[in-house]
């Protein structure tokens, strides 16, 4: 039985193909379009899953959209009626989008579907609709290894619901918990975004990079001001520092005033009071989530805990939940977000509506194959691509492939690395993904300013063999995904002299790893092991050549744009970066062979 899932219409579509238990298929919108976080309807990503799956629309049982729209319209509505006569701009704004193009989803997704149905049109019957934190639940339980498991969702908002607990065991989720919008602790960490001069919605992730740099002065105030928390860890939002419910903008001149100083304005210079707030919202974010988890990993005596939503990307807080509270055992839906409604709206109608029988985990493997879901591309294809751009190449045997590749690592060149099915989530895990030699202390600032054109204080992730994870890291629990933070083991830190300026601590080498050790010691990890293929053989092989068993992995995109999708965006990519190699498939071009820069069929 084929379901398809899809999340839309606000952030970051996506859509998914599971068959019966079975993932076969996801990918978002945003890699077709190559429009960053594309809202949109998914049909670019609805046309490829079905092409990947081999099916068309009539052999889909079920569509399964990840939230309602209905709830939703009377959750603003309700907010808007609160906040009168205030936002009454915002209203205007809002309200005709609404009932234009979102109030009556279900009458669009049922036109967009039609398109794609081979028949008479597509059967409304077979369209259901799970709620947002029903769909993230979901999506962060039914894939992974436990049997039972503590599940906690926290995002912005879905229909209603902001924070949302959850008992899973075998087919079933139970709702336990809920607090419901305006009390959000990713609309809180937003604004902050939106104060430190970031987009919202996109950039969260920066503030998370940012506040290592900093102290938490201010997480007392946010404390006392901003949020009142208890000690099960609800909370309550004092609303009169915020406008984002009837307002344009996230927070107000009152919020402003507590902090003393203005929105800081794009692009202008990040202070030391940046750094500051930066660290105590993440101070206080690490308390909320740390003082909830710890409450009913008690409450309830579970030690195994999935995570989903927005704020489950904060890998900070997922390694401190492993160190600081009872959990023991962690999994992380890696596409936490939006996206990742799709999947969890395919397997809600899977183990909830259908009642189809979910499999007893036997290890700690999980059902997601590695987020490796994405499409593929042959060698073929590449050599016909570089032949009509007349773009020089050399092919080579798979053994000889890997050993030019990690030679020209040893050597310090930048690398775009293309190779099998495309990731599903917001990492690069070694699909879709830049790699560089990490034993290079200029490599962080390099990679920062000539290769990904984005913030200096940006850091980077280490590729690790799982393995030697130990030697390096004070970490028990495999990462496959990149999103835990773990701390450098004692003997392997650097410790710089006293009273370094912000850019002489981003030129300081941590640790022995020092282009991917942050300036508190810690790292993002991704646990490589042979299942990983190809991308474990390169970092086997440069751990032969040179002892060291990490690379930097960062994502194969420019700032601002999605991760490449095509062998057509990769080269784009590479012939407008400072990267040196692009090793694509079995196929290596050189930067410095080319005289021809012209790509056919590229989308930027």
């Amino acid at each position: 039985m084929y379901i398809l899932g899809i999340s839309a219409f606000y952030h970051d579509s996506a859509a998914c193909i599971v068959f019966n238990d079975e993932i076969v298929v996801a990918a978002q919108e945003e890699r077709f379009t190559r429009i960053k976080n594309d809202a949109d309807f998914p049909e670019k990503a609805i046309g490829y899953c079905l092409q990947e799956a081999g099916i068309t629309m009539d052999n889909i049982s079920y569509v399964v959209f990840y939230e309602k729209p209905f709830l939703k319209f009377e959750r603003i509505i309700e907010t808007y009626i609160t906040s009168a006569p205030f936002g009454f701009t915002s209203f205007i704004k809002a309200i005709p989008l609404w009932i234009k193009q979102k109030l009556f989803q279900k009458k669009a997704i049922l036109s967009s579907l039609a398109t794609f149905a081979e028949s008479k049109g597509f059967n409304k019957r077979k369209l259901l609709f799970s709620e947002h934190h029903q769909a993230h639940a979901a999506s962060a339980f039914y894939p992974s290894p436990f049997n039972e498991a503590l599940v906690l969702c926290v995002d912005g908002v879905g229909e209603w619901a902001t924070t949302t607990i959850w008992i899973g065991k075998k087919n079933e989720l139970t709702l336990k918990k809920e607090i419901k919008f305006p009390h959000s602790v990713g609309l809180l960490y937003t604004a902050f975004t939106y104060y430190l001069g970031f987009k919202v919605n996109c950039d969260e992730y920066k503030v998370m990079g940012l506040a290592p740099y900093g102290e938490p002065k201010y997480a007392n105030i946010i404390l006392k001001e901003l949020v009142d928390l208890k000690p099960d860890g609800s909370f309550r939002l004092n609303m009169h520092y915020f406008d984002y419910t009837s307002g344009l903008k996230m927070v107000n001149n009152r919020f402003c005033k507590l902090f003393g100083q203005p929105v800081r304005a794009k692009e202008a210079e990040i202070t030391p009071f940046h750094m500051d707030l930066a660290a105590s919202i993440q101070t206080v974010t690490e308390k909320i989530m740390l003082t909830m988890v710890t409450y009913f990993s008690n409450l309830y005596m579970l030690t195994n805990l999935c995570l989903a939503g927005g704020v489950a990307l904060n890998c900070v807080i997922n390694g401190k939940i492993l160190t600081q509270t009872p959990i023991k055992q962690l999994w992380v839906q890696p596409a936490a977000g939006d996206a990742g409604g799709a999947l969890g709206a395919a397997l809600t109608a899977t183990y909830q509506y259908i009642g189809f029988e979910r499999k007893e985990k036997e290890g700690s493997g999980d059902d997601m194959k590695l987020s490796h879901l994405g499409p593929q591309f042959s060698s073929e294809q590449v050599a016909s691509l570089l032949s009509k751009a007349s773009i020089p190449f050399k092919q080579y045997q798979r053994e000889d492939f890997i050993d030019k590749v990690a030679e020209a690592l040893e050597n310090g060149k930048v690398i775009g690395w293309f190779n099998g099915r495309m990731e599903y989530g917001p990492r690069a895990l070694g699909c879709r993904s830049i790699i560089a030699d990490c034993r290079l202390p200029e490599m962080q600032s390099h990679l920062n300013k000539k290769i990904k054109f984005r913030e200096s204080f940006r850091p980077f992730a280490p590729a690790i063999l799982r393995d030697k994870l130990s030697s390096f890291y004070n970490l028990d629990q495999c990462s496959p995904y990149m999103l835990l933070v773990a701390d450098v083991n004692h003997d392997e830190k650097i410790v710089p002299k006293a009273g370094l300026h912000y850019f002489e601590q981003q030129q300081h080498a941590y640790s022995k790893l020092p282009a991917v050790t942050h300036v508190d010691y810690t790292s993002r990890i991704q646990t490589v092991g042979v299942e990983n293929g190809l991308f474990y053989e390169l970092i086997d092989t440069f751990y032969a050549r040179t002892g060291c068993p990490a690379i930097i992995n960062t994502s194969f995109n420019l700032r601002d744009e999605p991760i490449v999708c095509t062998p057509e965006d990769a080269l784009n990519c590479f012939l407008r970066s400072d990267m040196d190699i692009l090793a694509i498939e079995n196929i290596i071009v050189y930067k410095e062979d080319i005289i021809v820069t012209d790509v056919p069929g590229s989308s930027t």
